[in-house]
Parts: C-alpha cells; structure tokens; sequence
C-alpha cells in the first residue's frame, strides 16, 4: 500500500514541484547573500568610524604611538607570523590577532594602511579632540589641530581654532565649486570654441576659400574669444590667489608636525567626538558624494558620477539602436522571409551569434566601426581635424554600437517568438476587415508583439550595461570626468570617450596603486551598478507590462 501511495506521489509530479522551488529558494537566498555582502561591505567605507590611538610596542624595540581607523580583524597562526620575521615569542596560543590599520599620514609614514599585531597595541583611546582630514590628494590626515592661519598668520589656536577651521573650510569649498564652473564650463566653452574656430579656418584653407575677408572675420571671432578669455582668467586668478590663502598646522598622534593648505582640504571632522546622528548626517553626505561627484586620488577616491552617467547615456543609445533593426529583422524572418532551408540556416546563424564571446564583437568593433567606418568619416567629414582623429578613434558612439551588434540576437529572438505566438486568424481576420498587410502589421500584430519586443530589449539591456571587455577596445577609459552631454554644440559628443561602472571597477580592483584603500569602492560600485542595472530593467519592465494589458484583450 505504501508502494502505491509512494508511486502515486511521484507520478502526481509534486517531488518536481518541490524540487524546482527548492532550486529557486536557494538561488534567491544566494543572490540576497551575494548583495547583502557587497552591501555591507561597499555601504560600511562611508561610515565615519572611531579613531583611536595606541600605545605599539615590538618586542625588543621602542614604543610608539599609533593613530588610525581599525579597519580589518584576523587571526594568524604564530608560525606565520614568525616565518614573516617578526619577534614572534613561540609560547602561546596557538593564533595571534592581527589588525589592519588606516593610518593616513602618507607624507609622513609612506603609506595609508599598516598590518599591526593586535597583542602588541597596548593602552586603546579614542580622543575627542583627534580631527580627521579628508584632502583631495595624499588621502587622509590624522592627528589634532595646533592652529588656522591666513597668509602665514596666526588666526586662532587652542579651543577656537575648530569652530574657525570649520569657517573657512566651507568658504574654501564655495571657492572651488566656483573654480570649477569657471574652468570647466565657462573656459571650457571659449576652449571649444577656439578649436571650431580653428578647423574652420583649416577647412576654409582646404577648400582655397580663406581670403582676406574671411581671415578678416575669424580673426574678430577669434579676438573677441581671447578677450573673454582674458576677462575669466583674470577672475580665476583672483579666486585661486583667495583659495590658496587659508592653511592649517595639525600635529600628528606621534609629534610630528606640518602645516597643510585648506585649498587641498574636502572636510575635517571630528569622529571620536560626533553622535549618532550627525555620523548618520555625515554618511549620507558620504553617499551622496560618491553618486555625484567625480573621482581623485586615482579613483580610490571621491565620486563615480562621469561613470554613472556613461553607463547609462551608452545603454540608451544602444537601445536606441538596437531595437528597430531587431524588430525589422524579425518581421522579416517571421513575416515575410520564405521559411525554408535558408530562412533557418538565418535563425541558426543568429542563435549562434548570441553565444560568441563579447571580447571578439570588441575586436570586431575596433576594427570595422572605429578604423573603417570612422576613419571613413573623417577623411569625407572632417578632412580639417587631420591628422587627429574625429571618429577614427575609440568614442562613445562605437560603444554603443558594439554592443547594439553585440545584443542584437537577443531582440531578434525574443521579438520573433512574439510574433509567433499571436494567433493567425487575428492576422486574417484585419485583412478580411480589408486591411492591407502593412496596416495590419503596423496597427495589429506588433502592438500586439510589443511586450515580447520589451522582454528583448530587456535582456539586452541586462547583458549590456554589466559588459566590460569589448568596451575596453571601442571608446571606456580609466578616466574621463568630461561629460559626453554638456552645452556645447552639438551638446551630444558621440566622439568622446566615457567612463562605465563596469571598467571601473576592474580598474579600482586590479589597477589602483593603493589595494586597500580600493577595496571597499570596488563592492560600493558593483552595488552600485547592479541598481542601476535594475533601475533601467524596473523601467522597461513597467512599460512592458503596461503594454500586455493594454493588447490582453486582442489576445483572447
């Protein structure tokens, strides 16, 4: 009897429907680990974490002090601390603890991060006076402030040299916002304009058409630049010699003394001394920072919105692409390709290409688009660029393209199982209403295969915003705080190199010279990039739903 009712449940199809949902509840759980790792352990960089200062002590040597942020805990065997070379004593358990300190001081010390013996740190405190300094290079300062000077004198010391410290940070910060607008935007824009202004004149001369009244004119064009130019500078000047006026001297935890300048500070903090709240208001202020600002200090550093924005504006574009030429050769398989030997070959040869491995479409692009296909036009276009390159070089637009090649299987794919699935007598039933066959795929069955068409693009967005290999060879550089999308003509610079979240985080892992310090930005931009990932497949995925009720009813 039991036998029976064993079979019987094994062939109702319940073990199977267990199993696969056991499957699924175990990837689930995977994936939610997988982010909540990456999370903690990106999220946690921006939290303004105690500094403490300690008494170190090697056996057989001086004591000294140490000041840093206790950013890695392990335990060690003895014996390999031994093999190292430290005076490890052989007595003991059979671990010793061994800490990761942040340190800072790199003009100082050398280096941002030291490895310490846990057993070897003696008398832990956390002043409430210790100041951490935020610096735009030589990463962070540890240690207390001695006083604020303007000009090389002395403006405040003791007690009240924090609150004023704090003053002229801020004014420092309005300073360099506007010394970036100057620079970036308004100088920007005069530099543009000059190299216009300079491949006009190349063109004219090209074409034999610059005489002297066109001399005449480009050269007032070009005097009135130069006149604004000398307007900003002189503004500029002004405003670095104001910058650059406000320093410091901060003494580290071991005596040492320095005076730095407050043109080279971000912030300066108190982190022993701040509560709860403000060290909540602090790491927000952190995360806001690293979704809007640009990187420094070689990435380890500052923001990753020009790579944000890169990965974004280039998955767009893709989609931009990708889509009608999918669409467009699905309805032509499906709609009107005689179905025959060839017609499947076309379907075999496009599944095939969805598995070729991504670096060959960047090898492919990098030769065809950016060398044949720019280099092209440049010598029809932009003869008077040479022999700098225009579009015969790595750029934005040759991204983009890649990857639309890249994706394409996907959209034709999905998009063609679309069109399959709408019954037949609806195609018959528009054209017994006496619609042609145009009108009749133009206003029936693609609205109809529009969700599929969706699920295409979705895919391809998904496999195209996390590639980084062909994006290596076609236009995604280390570093390109240059928005492609600015207020200059043509607004849109389909020439220029971007940045990716993706290429970034293989440059902050692999490439940084600081590891380290790295570290933790390498596990904030994955995370960062899976969100945007979803974000742009949250969307699409709204819309495709949308869709699928509007078309439900024609369905049935």
């Amino acid at each position: 009897m039991k036998k029976d009712s064993l079979k019987g449940w094994f062939n109702s199809g319940s073990p199977w429907i267990w199993m696969n949902a056991g499957a699924v509840s175990v990837a689930v759980i995977m994936t939610i680990g997988l982010l909540a790792v990456i999370a903690v352990r990106g999220l946690g960089h921006f939290w303004p974490a105690d500094v403490i200062v300690a008494d170190y002590q090697v056996p057989g040597s001086e004591s000294r002090l140490l000041a840093g942020e206790v950013v890695q805990l392990e335990e060690v065997p003895r014996a390999r601390l031994a093999a190292s070379g430290l005076p490890v004593n052989a007595e003991g358990g059979e671990f010793m603890t061994r800490e990761l300190l942040k340190v800072g001081n790199r003009e100082v010390y050398g280096a941002d991060f030291t490895w310490v013996v846990g057993e070897w740190l003696s008398n832990p405190r956390t002043p409430k006076d210790l100041i951490a300094v935020e610096r735009r290079e030589w990463g962070n300062f540890y240690g207390f402030l001695v006083n604020v000077k303007e000009d090389g004198k002395l403006v405040a010391e003791g007690e009240g040299a924090w609150n004023e410290l704090q003053k002229r940070i801020a004014r420092v910060d309005e300073l360099h916002g506007n010394i970036a607008q100057l620079e970036k935007v308004d100088i920007g824009r005069i530099n543009h304009g000059l190299e216009r202004l300079r491949l006009k004149t190349r063109k004219l001369e090209l074409d034999g058409r610059l005489d002297a009244q066109a001399q005449a004119e480009l050269d007032a064009e070009r005097d009135g630049w130069h006149a604004e130019y000398e307007v900003l500078e002189a503004e500029l000047t002004a405003l670095y010699q104001t910058f650059n006026r406000d320093s410091m001297t901060v003494r580290t935890a071991d005596g040492h003394e320095l005076e730095v300048s407050l043109g080279k500070v971000v912030r300066a903090f108190q982190p022993n001394a701040m509560s709860v709240p403000q060290k909540l208001g602090f790491y927000f202020a952190k995360l806001w920072e690293f979704v809007s600002d640009e990187p420094r200090e070689a990435n380890t550093e500052g923001g990753i919105f020009p790579a944000i924005f890169g990965t974004v504006l280039m998955t767009l574009i893709m989609a931009v692409i990708v889509t009608p030429f999918g669409v467009i050769a699905a309805v032509y398989l499906r709609e009107y390709a005689k179905q025959g030997f060839l017609t499947r070959v076309i379907r075999i040869a496009v599944n095939n290409l969805a598995g070729v491995p991504s670096i060959v479409y960047g090898v492919f692009g990098l030769g065809f688009f950016v060398y044949v296909l720019g280099g092209s036009i440049d010598r029809l276009f932009f003869p008077e660029a040479a022999p700098a390159p225009t579009f015969g070089t790595p750029g934005l637009m040759w991204a983009s393209l890649t990857l639309a090649i890249l994706t394409l299987p996907v959209v034709i794919v999905a998009t063609e199982e679309g069109l399959a699935r709408i019954p037949r007598m609806i195609r018959e039933g528009s054209l017994a209403l006496g619609a042609t066959k145009s009108e009749t795929l133009w206003k029936v069955v693609l609205p109809m295969a529009s969700p599929a068409m969706m699920t295409g693009l979705i895919l391809a967005v998904a496999r195209a915003a996390g590639e980084v290999a062909p994006l290596m060879l076609v236009g995604v550089v280390k570093l390109a705080p240059a928005l492609p999308l600015n207020g200059n003509y043509p607004y849109l610079h389909l020439d220029q190199k971007i940045m990716h979240l993706g290429f970034h985080i293989y440059d902050v892992g692999f490439q940084s010279p600081n590891v380290e310090a790295a570290r933790p930005l390498v596990y904030a931009t994955a995370l960062l990039l899976v969100l945007v990932i979803a974000l742009l497949n949250f969307s699409a995925i709204y819309i495709r739903n949308h869709l699928r009720e509007k078309y439900k009813a024609l369905d049935h």
